[in-house]
């Protein structure tokens, strides 16, 4: 991987992750134009990943610290509330994790098919949730918080977002647009990190060399950077951007890419 492939893929896994166009789908599309397998340079991976979580840090650190002042309270309050809906949203995605982690590998490296597929679902969603008029609730509930923990679990399908997914499917159950982007993007952190930990694991077990592939340092850093910066900027509009509701342009985007991939993968 060179420093200019670096910069390129690091700049959509940190707009993608928080943008509604799936960071996982259009990873796997620069793959491919760029002809890199992702499983030659596992160190990137992580390190583009973890660039996402602290970017998330810096946008929503009022909101983090928040959490921990409630939590050293020693009682149950708002603070508290929120975290263990955050908890309770962990649970669908790390079952699938500990138990499905295998075949979601497999369906990643299967082809542009499923990105295709999967982007068209996106799209359906994001519309879906645009003309939904729900009945309004002030506080996500922690039934809620499980359902949009299986929206985001099931979104490690390559090409259906993850914030996409989980944004939409609150929106469907009525839940305020004002907190529920930045719950999304809260709930994510956890599950990232843990990735990122067994990713490390592995890396460690199999040795540097191993993991590095054809990627160099400067490159490692040019790809952090650009996932970090572009990531600080992209958490930041799409909190803007779901509070005016504006998710059905980021519908047509995915529609239209998801035809243009799915064509690609029938002509090659």
């Amino acid at each position: 991987m060179t420093e200019f492939q670096a910069l390129i893929l690091g700049l959509l896994q940190g707009l993608t992750e928080y943008l509604p166009v799936s960071s996982s789908g259009h990873l796997a599309i620069g793959a491919e134009l760029f002809n890199i397998n992702g499983e030659d340079n596992l160190a990137f991976t992580v390190a583009v990943h973890v660039a996402t979580v602290l970017s998330t840090l810096v946008i929503l650190w009022k909101e983090i610290i928040w959490i921990f002042n409630g939590i050293f309270k020693g009682k149950m309050n708002d603070e508290t509330r929120y975290l263990l809906n955050i908890i309770i949203s962990m649970i669908p995605v790390g079952i699938v994790g500990v138990f499905f982690k295998d075949t979601v590998e497999d369906i990643f490296g299967s082809g542009l098919t499923i990105v295709g597929i999967m982007l068209l679902v996106t799209a359906a969603l994001l519309t879906f949730s645009f003309y939904a008029r729900p009945r309004q609730k002030e506080k996500i509930s922690l039934k809620d918080a499980f359902i949009i923990g299986l929206a985001q679990a099931v979104a490690v399908l390559p090409g259906l977002s993850r914030s996409g997914s989980t944004i939409a499917t609150g929106l469907l159950l009525g839940n305020n647009k004002a907190s529920l982007a930045q719950f999304s993007f809260l709930m994510v952190i956890p599950p990232i990190l843990g990735e990122a930990l067994l990713d490390t694991v592995k890396m460690m077990k199999e040795g540097t060399e191993a993991v590095m592939g054809s990627i160099s340092t400067s490159a490692l850093i040019i790809g952090f950077l650009a996932a970090f910066i572009s990531g600080c900027l992209a958490c930041k509009w799409m909190i803007s951007i779901v509070r005016k509701g504006k998710l059905i342009y980021f519908a047509i985007y995915c529609a239209i890419i998801g035809l243009i991939t799915l064509t690609c993968s029938f002509i090659n």
